[in-house]
This record gives structure tokens, sequence and C-alpha cells, in this order.
């Protein structure tokens, strides 16, 4: 019977700690002058791209049944015999984690919340969910590529080319777990086979956009060095951290009046320097930023009935 009460207690308090959290961050985010947000694989998952289970099985169950293949990440480094086999699996990944929106709203729900704020993301996520989502494309820079640009291999010229006709009729036409020879793609100037354009290794191709982003970013943060800022992190693990967490670290430790905010299941720390300014919420991203939205109504409301 103690052991019960006990875990009540412990249970309310958990609760009542995890409110407090979101009251804090609506509260940063409601008294910040710019928002920095940093986004990583947590926040697709959140949004219901699982690249395992149920999902996986739904998508791709012909693809487990001839290559016994668990999941979509390990999937991406099989050694197909041929192009058309490789092409059939990677249209379809394409397909569905970059042209089909997000099964949540999870990203609609962060564009709610910033929207009228001055905010800049950066993200290694490669899958686009922020523009089907309705973020401006001059307020986005995606630093490790996009499942809907193409690039030659080699690479012989830093140019990309967008993918989604092609994508589009590999996954309408492929038969066999193949797709017809005709719709492999090659360089239009070497000739040699097309790749995607993700950072995987030294060929990836950096072309005009990614720098014209990666300079407005730069500006971005010039232009806000002191002041309220709100550095969010969502869904950023200890992969790539050097890309978006430890400069944000970086900024808040320099800036007195900067915020530091990450909510990540499972992973979410904050380091001492900077702890009296930062909000870690282990929680998923999409019940906080549900959570924050339901917020935000209940302040409005209260304001127009006060």
């Amino acid at each position: 019977m103690q052991t019960k009460a006990r875990s009540k207690e412990v249970s309310t308090t958990r609760s009542e700690a995890y409110e407090q959290q979101i009251e804090r961050l609506g509260k940063a985010m409601g008294e910040a002058d710019a928002i920095a947000v940093g986004a990583g694989a947590g926040l697709s998952t959140a949004a219901g791209f699982e690249y395992s289970g149920e999902r996986f099985e739904r998508l791709f169950g012909d693809f487990i049944e001839r290559y016994g293949f668990t999941d979509m990440y390990s999937a991406g480094f099989y050694p197909f015999a041929t192009a058309e086999e490789r092409w059939a699996y990677w249209s379809r990944h394409i397909w569905y984690n970059r042209y089909v929106p997000a099964p949540k709203d999870t990203y609609k729900k962060l564009l709610g919340l910033v929207k009228d704020k001055d905010f800049f993301v950066i993200t290694t996520n490669v899958d686009h969910q922020f523009q089907l989502a309705g973020f401006p494309k001059d307020r986005l820079f995606y630093t490790q590529g996009d499942y809907g640009l193409w690039q030659c291999s080699v690479p012989c010229h830093d140019a990309t080319y967008d993918n989604q006709e092609v994508v589009r009729r590999m996954v309408a036409e492929q038969r066999d777990l193949r797709v017809p020879s005709d719709l492999v793609p090659h360089c239009p100037v070497c000739g040699e086979p097309m790749s995607m354009n993700l950072r995987a290794d030294d060929t990836f191709v950096e072309d005009a956009g990614w720098h014209e982003a990666g300079g407005r970013y730069v500006a971005w943060l010039d232009a806000h060095q002191t002041g309220r800022v709100l550095y969010l992190d969502l869904g950023i693990g200890a992969n790539t951290p050097s890309i978006i967490k430890y400069p944000f670290w970086r900024r808040v430790h320099a800036n007195p009046h900067a915020t530091y905010a990450c909510v990540n299941l499972g992973e979410a720390y904050v380091p001492p320097e900077i702890r009296e300014r930062s909000i870690a919420i282990d929680a998923d991203i999409d019940r906080v930023l549900g959570d924050l939205v339901g917020l935000r109504s209940e302040s409005s409301e209260g304001g127009r009935h006060a």
C-alpha cells in the first residue's frame, strides 16, 4: 500500500515538473526577441517518420521479404546488384520521407509557435518537412542535403537537380522491385551515375542554393549576438552535435540574455555552464509542441476575458 502511494506521489511530482517546464518554455518563447530553431532527427521521428516498425513494414513489406531488411536506415546501405534495384528502393524511400507530408502535424504546430517571431531554422534533417509545413524558404538552412535533390556522383560539377517527377515515376512504374532502365539517372554533364545530395562523404555538393541559405543563416546569427534570443534545440542527438548543438551552447554562454531550450525524448541535456539559463524537457516533441500551443490558447482566452 505504501509502495502504491509513493508511486502516485512520484508520478504527480513528475507531472508537475513537466507542467512547470512547459510554462517556462512558453514564457521564454513569448519574451524572446528572436528564436533560433535547431532541428535534428528526433523532430521528424516525433512527427511520425519512423524508420522501423509498423510504418516500415507497411511501406516496404516486399523489400523486407526479399532482402530481410529491418529498417529504412540500414537498408540504404545494402549493396544492390543493379542500379534498377537500388533505385527501386531509394525512390520509395525518397517518396515517403520527402514528398509525402509527415503523419502528424508536428511541424505545423512549430510554425504556429514561431511564425510571429524573428526566427531562423537550421536543420540536419533532409526530409524537407519544414517547407511542406509552410515555413518560408528564406528562413531555412538544410546543412546536410535534401532527399529531393540529385547530384553527379563524381561529382564533376556543383549543381543539383530536382528529382520529384522522376521519383514519382520510379515508384509508380517499378515492377519486381526494379525500376525501368530508362529511369536510372545519369549526370547530364559527364554521364556518370547520379547520387543523392546527402552529406555522406566528401563528394557532397554544396550548390549555390546551399551557400545562399548558409549565408542568410550566418547573417541572422550576426544580427542577434545580443538581446533575448531563444536557442531552441528540437531532437538533436549525439550524432552530429558540432553542427547545431555546440554552437547554440556557445552563443548562449556568450550572451547573458539568451536562453537555451532542449526538447528531446531520452536525450535532454544542458551543460552546467549555462544551466541557469536553460530548459531541458525529456519528453515527446510532438506532445511538447501541442502543450505549448494549448498554453498559448489558454493565455489568449484569459486575456480576452480579463
